[in-house]
């Protein structure tokens, strides 16, 4: 089995923003040579997200929504007493999870046709990481 890494850096103009990275993801599976095997997209922070599903604005204003109802926005929570007032988009980014893992066969990755790998940028600004780990043959 071989093991090919390559990080990427996104730089959003927002606080809240979905950055559609299937490119980059295609990218460095063509660089990798891999045929067959798993990649894995994980952002490096916990404040931000990466999933797998419908590169849609309605959608995307769905979720947004979605997540405000669930984790909203408070200065009650215990993260808050910190000098960060950012708890919110932890508990937000917990419910689109940190990292996905898709089938990598025949240099493709296996993803249905509206599918596209986001990353969900929660408390922006900053430069953020995000490793693609590909293992195979």
């Amino acid at each position: 089995m071989k093991i090919y890494t390559d990080y990427m850096t996104v730089q959003t103009q927002q606080q809240r923003e979905f950055i559609t990275i299937t490119s980059n993801v295609k990218f460095a599976v063509e660089k990798s040579g891999l045929q067959d095997g798993i990649v894995l997209v994980c952002s490096l922070h916990s404040n931000s997200a990466v999933f797998v599903n419908d590169d849609e604005a309605g959608l995307q204003t769905d979720i947004e929504t979605w997540l405000e109802k669930i984790a909203p926005f408070s200065k009650d929570y215990k993260h808050a007493t910190r000098t960060e007032s950012n708890a919110s988009v932890h508990l937000q980014a917990l419910l689109l999870g940190q990292q996905v893992v898709l089938a990598l066969t025949g240099g493709k990755l296996e993803m249905g046709p509206w599918q596209s790998i986001v990353f969900a940028e929660l408390d922006g600004l900053r430069p953020k990481k995000i490793v693609i780990k590909i293992l195979g043959e």
